[in-house]
């Protein structure tokens, strides 16, 4: 087994083409050259390393300096399902790949890189834009762990959804983002920064009327999902200003006595992490309100503020400010260069994206918390893909598969990781058995924490009993 060594990721991501200008062709053969060194074989094995493994020992680690009283609103939302369960086990998982098989060559990783956290969103031309929507745990890192995790969330979901073959999607995936990493390749840097998915464009790419209908549907919905659309309908009127509705626990506004102090502090420090010509931009709003939100199922506990503003003229704009921690991935692949983690977030983001939020900043409170900003439902829909069958699954898995490629084409060495991908199927088959092999082991994860639940080693919350 070739595990990476922490000391090589450490630094920022310098590609071997670029420090030696090596020709593409060179860069082909080196990439095939590391064949030899880690079969495309190994990357169909999975089994845990000789340590224990108590996997409710690492989610438990995970929760610390988590708001104590909503964890257990996290354990609620990963019991619903393995599907679930994964989502919501982004550093299981990553304890996990850190003993797999990795060639050396890294990327700006995602870290937690399945197939919801890709979704539409708004550019700044306001073009409605499809691509990888969650960098909560971006950092650099070895490649092959981010079309791992894809290619086993496709594999978990055809499970979910009773597919008779539960790893057709895993594969088309791992195939698009080779084929992806090779037509990145051959062209040259400006064509990948502005290579990007389109809202039409996804349309154009579905395999029948039925599907375009579809796709044409999404569409429409992620337009319509527009911060101002929405504000009437989660404010009141309070004392002549605008209030947004508590609904405890899940939205609840804070009672610190010093809550107005600190979030002023904390907004001139994200204000200034802006780009200069944006400054004038967010001081065209007032401030009127902020309550904190718990959002998605791994990032549960971790402190989450909307914040509500307006313009003059009253023109509303809701942002977002999400508690940025350390990367999952860190603890195997190195401390991020950046000191603050919501800088951290935020330019993985933007070296990742097609195109990212204009209001994309960071900041930190005066407890020493770290935070990146964007804004909330600025066009932002995922795919619901609860009810795919196979081959609408598989198609999604070929567009997420492209998504990354272009991605880690923007920030590693598209030629290397391709010359070790080669033109043939076996890397496609192999994540594929991987992803069947990990599913396994995602459904005993899942059946320990329903074990834990059961035992009273962890509490647990289902929304519905709220």
């Amino acid at each position: 087994m070739n595990k990476i060594s922490q000391a090589s990721l450490v630094t920022t991501i310098i590609p071997e083409s670029r420090t030696k200008f090596i020709s593409r062709d060179e860069a082909l053969g080196a990439g095939k050259a590391l064949q030899v060194k880690v079969p495309h074989a190994l990357h169909a094995e999975w089994r845990p390393s000789g340590q224990p493994r108590d996997p409710i020992g690492i989610l438990e680690e995970s929760n610390r300096d988590r708001v104590p009283e909503l964890i257990p609103i996290r354990y609620g939302r990963m019991l619903r399902s393995p599907f679930t369960f994964l989502r919501g086990s982004a550093g299981l998982m990553a304890y996990d790949l850190a003993t797999t098989p990795v060639t050396g060559i890294r990327v700006q990783a995602c870290g937690d890189c399945h197939l919801l956290n890709f979704g539409f969103f708004g550019s700044p031309e306001r073009n409605l834009i499809f691509d990888i929507n969650d960098f909560d745990e971006t950092l650099p890192a070895p490649w092959e762990w981010d079309i791992k995790r894809l290619a086993v969330s496709f594999a978990v979901a055809a499970r979910d959804n009773d597919h008779a073959d539960t790893t057709a999607a895993a594969i088309r995936c791992a195939r698009a983002y080779r084929e992806g990493l090779r037509d990145f390749s051959k062209m040259n840097p400006l064509e990948t920064l502005y290579a990007r998915l389109d809202g039409q464009t996804l349309i154009e790419m579905a395999t029948d009327a039925k599907d375009r209908k579809r796709h044409a549907r999404y569409v429409d919905k992620a337009r319509q999902r527009m911060g101002e659309q929405i504000v009437p309908k989660i404010t009141d009127m309070v004392g002549g200003r605008h209030r947004l509705i508590d609904q405890p626990p899940l939205i609840y506004h804070a009672t610190d006595a010093s809550h107005d102090a600190d979030v002023a502090m904390a907004l001139e420090a994200y204000r200034l992490s802006l780009p200069y010509e944006l400054h004038g931009l967010l001081d065209r709003y007032r401030l009127e309100d902020t309550v904190i939100k718990v959002v998605g199922i791994g990032s549960v506990g971790t402190r989450t503020y909307i914040g509500l503003f307006f313009s003059r003229e009253n023109h509303p704009l809701l942002l977002q400010f999400k508690e940025a921690r350390p990367s999952v991935l860190e603890p195997y692949a190195g401390q991020s260069q950046y000191e603050n983690q919501g800088q951290r977030v935020v330019m993985g983001q933007r070296l990742m994206q097609a195109c990212s939020d204009i209001f994309l900043g960071w900041t930190r409170s005066r407890l020493g918390r770290d935070y990146y900003g964007r804004q909330l439902r600025d066009m932002k829909f995922s795919l619901p893909v609860d009810g795919y069958g196979s081959r609408e699954l598989k198609h999604y898995a070929k567009v997420c598969g492209w998504i990354l490629s272009r991605a880690h084409a923007k920030s590693g060495d598209a030629a290397m990781i391709s010359g070790y991908l080669g033109k043939s199927e076996q890397f496609d088959l192999a994540i594929g058995a991987f992803a069947a092999a990990y599913a396994d082991q995602n459904e005993r994860d899942h059946a320990a924490l329903v074990a834990a639940v059961k035992a009273g080693r962890v509490a647990a919350l289902r929304e519905e009993n709220l």
